[in-house]
């Protein structure tokens, strides 16, 4: 089975070490499918009171994070690369770009703190940066995480059912259809009736019809980039009509 290496830089290693020891990521690690090592970097700070921080030159409100232990620790550490910068500037992380971190053996990420870091890292250390998302957070172990896990899901024998993930949403550049288990009744809620046909070929078509209403109604830039709905799609949504989503308010 490959191994797959993420190295991650944080001055808050516990937090993500803690995370990616439980379940899924937990699991790979003790198989040894992912090796993932998580680097202090106060642990390469120069002074006695291990300082991470420093004032921007020029002026201006909130801290920066100084080069020196960042550049001594990913020295020290020989990290796989590419190495991430974790910012809200980054290019957005998508499915694609998990992929290809899954299949690229290695990689690591640096999580950023305060108003940001020292650019000289950005621009003569790093690979590149990454977001999450238009939002901004206290620092980048959340978005760690979550890269983490979404390129470890995707490791082969992570997930035990390989299948699993190709059948996920933005597989196909749709959203995934819906999920039902037993009781087959619930509070006067029944499951569709399709599921429970046993009619293999017929539950397949109802599942793809369900993407392609739920992708067109939450995420209509997805079926853009698709070129729209084929023939067989267009069909396949006038065949099965849509199950019912709570309309958001936001």
């Amino acid at each position: 089975m490959p191994v797959v290496r993420i190295d991650v830089f944080s001055i808050f290693p516990t937090l993500v070490d803690a995370f990616c020891s439980e379940s899924l990521l937990g699991r790979a690690r003790t198989t040894a499918l992912l090796d993932l090592r998580v680097h202090d970097l106060r642990a390469h700070a120069t002074d006695a009171h291990r300082t991470i921080d420093d004032a921007p030159f020029g002026g201006g409100a909130g801290m920066v994070m100084r080069p020196e232990p960042i550049f001594a620790s990913v020295r020290a550490a020989q990290p796989p690369r590419p190495l991430l910068l974790l910012s809200p500037g980054g290019k957005r992380f998508d499915q694609q770009m998990a992929k290809t971190l899954a299949a690229s053996g290695g990689f690591s990420l640096l999580c950023g703190r305060y108003e940001g870091v020292d650019h000289r890292v950005v621009a003569e250390l790093c690979d590149g940066e990454v977001s999450i998302g238009d939002f901004v957070l206290g620092g980048g172990e959340v978005a760690a995480c979550a890269i983490v896990e979404a390129v470890t899901r995707l490791i082969p024998g992570v997930m035990g059912n390989d299948e699993s993930a190709a059948s996920e949403s933005f597989e196909g550049g749709l959203l995934e259809a819906p999920h039902y288990t037993r009781p087959a009744e619930f509070e006067g809620f029944g499951v569709p009736e399709v599921l429970r046909s046993g009619d293999h070929a017929r539950i397949e078509r109802w599942r793809h019809a369900q993407a392609l209403h739920r992708t067109l109604s939450a995420r209509p830039d997805l079926i853009a980039l698709r070129g729209g709905l084929n023939d067989t799609e267009k069909r396949l949504v006038e065949e099965f009509p849509p199950v019912p989503y709570p309309e958001s308010s936001l």
